[in-house]
């Protein structure tokens, strides 16, 4: 996954995802009519202000974790999805699960990190908040926090079509190829 540590990825991947997070978090706000919902210590009495895109860019530039993380965070997020069907991700919930699922594939993922008081000010959040949002994380998850290369490589690879589908196709010079002139 040599990849991820091109410096032009990240800004791709970290768009990539706040789109994609939006779409489920807009589809689910418009279904939660259909479907039964509990309230969790993830939802805001309000949606916030910031966007998905903006909140995901503030943790990539103070997190400072590896960009692994964010495939990990990202496999965390659909665990956490599949194992409480009632709590589907929504516009109340997005930021707080974004950053707790970030924070924990940090502190699982690499050998140096930040403390949570220092994730819940990146979030805009209390450190009190945050520890209570890492522990119904964790049990949301039941505590299965590994990711096997293969998972991890069916999530990127998941990712990365999905981003090259998006891409407007390369524009190729005349004078570059031949095709067959003058042969």
């Amino acid at each position: 996954m040599a990849e991820l540590e091109n410096p032009n990825m990240m800004p791709n991947l970290i768009t990539f995802l706040s789109s994609l997070l939006e779409e489920v978090a807009e589809s689910n706000d418009l279904n939660c009519g259909f479907k039964a919902q509990k309230i969790s210590v993830f939802h805001g009495l309000t949606r916030p202000t910031i966007s998905i895109q903006s909140y995901l860019d503030r943790i990539y530039k103070y997190a400072n974790c590896s960009p692994s993380c964010f495939i990990v965070a990202y496999v965390y997020l659909d665990r956490f999805a599949q194992r409480q069907p009632s709590l589907p991700i929504n516009s109340f919930n997005v930021h707080r699960l974004l950053i707790t699922s970030v924070m924990v594939a940090a502190k699982f993922m690499d050998d140096m990190y930040y403390n949570n008081a220092y994730y819940a000010k990146v979030g805009g959040i209390s450190t009190t908040e945050m520890n209570f949002l890492e522990v119904d994380f964790l049990f949301g998850l039941g505590f299965h926090l590994n990711v096997t290369p293969k998972t991890f490589h069916t999530y990127y690879t998941y990712l990365q079509r999905k981003m090259m589908m998006l891409q407007p196709p390369p524009i190729i010079a005349e004078s570059s190829l031949s095709f067959g002139k003058g042969r």
